[in-house]
């Protein structure tokens, strides 16, 4: 139907006779003249209907995203317009088609209408050429990491997609058998068991682009189904992960943004990361750090202070921001009703405007209570400068972690202390376990499938608070693109594992009998990680939310506005899958 795309259209074409095809992106009647922009995939170009051409009629009546077909030849424009690649030339319409009149549309792309709008049009959504150029950006991310991977040696294998349902720290999907009464698959969170299962078998190098499903809650970097690559590799250290695949994000990167990464990334611990930035995901553009001031105040008259620092489990940490002395006391508020949030009680401050008057150089209402010694120690630890602000956080470690890192994002946003840059780091040494001090038991702080650094089963289960994992996660400006770990590949471990998480022997056969039985069969050492593709796609494009990076994605409520799923199928399916709801 065309001989060439609207948006390649340049001065190598000038003379020559085209037909394109596409939507009018603007139509301009001017009287003695019409103009129609013409958009497809590629881009725009301009087409020009004079009088004396029979198109003129035709030209006249084109509406907003009337899908057309032209025939005309390619001249030099009189006005360059710089912003298009086909803004030196025009075409001069012999032939108009209306292929579809578009009707009334309920936004028009110049407008930005609300999420829930642009999700239940979303086919119209798409044609706008931000969201065309972002998804072309996910398929050149796809296309590299295939092109990395096949060219060293992984196999492209698919697993099942209706599995058997696993605890892996999320809701599953279900679906109900009809042929097995009563029983049910479940859609796999990840290939996790799978990938393993491979290795075992000897395939050695493994990867997927793994579709995966998760009943959870949502927020802007989730969706009840998302995109991971898998990668699974046998005979491996963590080292030899972290090595490989920190290469392939560099080249990746390179190849898709021509963004130079650093040419190692920073590798720090799990208890590193919590203690300098309050979080096992930090934003390094942001060079505030947490610095722990407890063995200075641990004497002091506030006892907030004194009290926290004492505790065996407490934590006393000060925040130094830059250029903060300007901050109005409403706004100091309005960050400790932030930090509530998070599980704050209360948000201590201190203003410096010039240390070097001592005392009188420091605005804070608990100056009062540190003597003079402990007012410049406390400035000191906390690396503040003129012109600064300090915050302060004290209570349960874990609390002050999350509050006060939560503390630092926000006051790197609002002030503009964010660099401009790409800032990858590894964060390793996660626990092996959480404990839940209401259901009294431990969580995999990963997933049970993890192997400890203590490799005695004995000594795991002895030392299990303590216990550290051989898991790793890759963390890009904030945002963990991908997390993985060295594998259990004895089945006397795995059992061990399961036993301290609270699944009994039963249960554990009953769910992973097939697991536990291939590792008895010379089940090599193992491990890999999963990127999530949506994540680094928004990230390469600029977005916050993933819904932006995916076609036809879901609402924050896990709805599908453009088909209105879920929704409610006949009682006769029901009862084929033998299935009957509360209400009958």
């Amino acid at each position: 139907m065309r001989s060439h795309y609207c948006g390649l259209i340049d001065e190598s074409l000038i003379g020559q006779r085209v037909t394109l095809c596409g939507w009018a992106d603007v139509s301009r009647n001017l009287g003695g003249v019409c103009f129609i922009d013409l958009r497809d995939h590629e881009g725009i170009v301009q087409v020009v209907a004079e009088p004396e051409n029979p198109a003129f009629i035709a030209a006249s009546e084109v509406g907003y995203e009337d899908c057309l077909r032209i025939t005309g030849s390619v001249r030099a424009r009189h006005s360059v317009n710089d912003r298009l690649r086909s803004g030196k030339v025009e075409v001069l319409a012999e032939r108009i088609e209306v292929l579809n009149k578009s009707d009334k549309l309920p936004f028009y792309s110049h407008e930005t209408p609300g999420e829930d709008v642009r999700l239940k049009y979303r086919y119209l959504d798409l044609r706008n050429p931000v969201m065309q150029r972002t998804l072309r950006k996910r398929t050149a991310l796809v296309t590299a990491l295939r092109r990395y991977l096949d060219t060293r040696g992984f196999q492209d294998i698919e697993t099942p997609i209706l599995t058997k349902a696993t605890p892996e720290g999320a809701r599953d999907y279900l679906v109900p058998s009809r042929v097995h009464a009563g029983e049910f698959f479940a859609l796999p969170q990840s290939p996790q068991l799978f990938k393993q299962l491979l290795m075992m078998a000897g395939f050695d190098r493994y990867y997927q682009i793994a579709r995966c499903f998760r009943d959870e809650d949502l927020r802007a970097d989730r969706q009840p189904e998302f995109t991971q690559l898998d990668i699974e590799f046998a005979f491996v250290s963590e080292h030899d992960v972290q090595d490989f695949v920190e290469a392939m994000i560099r080249q990746i990167f390179k190849d898709v943004q021509g963004v130079e990464l650093a040419p190692a990334f920073p590798r720090l611990s799990y208890a590193e990361a919590m203690r300098r930035y309050g979080s096992d995901k930090p934003d390094l553009r942001i060079a505030m750090e947490l610095r722990d001031i407890a063995s200075v105040v641990q004497g002091c008259e506030f006892k907030v202070f004194a009290e926290w620092a004492n505790h065996p489990q407490g934590r006393v940490a000060a925040l130094s921001v830059p250029g903060g002395a300007s901050l109005s006391r409403k706004q100091i508020d309005d960050y400790a009703t932030y930090a509530g949030k998070y599980g704050a009680k209360g948000l201590a401050w201190m203003k410096v405007e010039t240390r070097a008057k001592g005392r009188d150089g420091i605005s804070s209402p608990i100056a009062k209570f540190l003597d003079d010694a402990t007012l410049a120690a406390v400035l000191d630890a906390a690396q503040a400068n003129d012109g600064d602000i300090v915050l302060f956080g004290a209570g349960p470690y874990k609390t002050v972690c999350d509050f006060m890192g939560a503390l630092r994002l926000k006051l790197g946003r609002d002030l503009g202390l964010i660099e401009n840059a790409w800032k990858p780091l590894w964060v390793t040494d996660f626990p092996m376990f959480e404990w839940d001090d209401e259901e009294k038991r431990y969580f995999a702080l990963h997933h049970p499938f993890t192997a400890p650094s203590i490799d005695d089963v004995a000594d795991l289960r002895a030392n299990a608070h303590d216990a550290v994992s051989r898991g790793y996660d890759m963390v890009l400006n904030g945002n963990e693109i991908g997390g993985g770990s060295i594998r259990i590949h004895r089945s006397q471990m795995q059992s061990a594992v399961f036993d301290l998480l609270g699944i009994g022997a039963e249960e554990a056969q009953a769910k992973f009998g097939f697991l536990l039985e291939a590792l008895r069969y010379g089940a090599p050492p193992h491990g890999g990680i999963a990127f999530g593709i949506d994540r680094i796609a928004a990230l390469m494009a600029g977005t916050d939310s993933i819904r932006d990076v995916i076609a036809f994605p879901k609402t924050a409520s896990a709805q599908c506005l453009l088909t209105s799923a879920p929704s409610p199928v006949a009682d006769a399916q029901l009862r084929e899958l033998h299935i009957r709801t509360e209400a009958e």
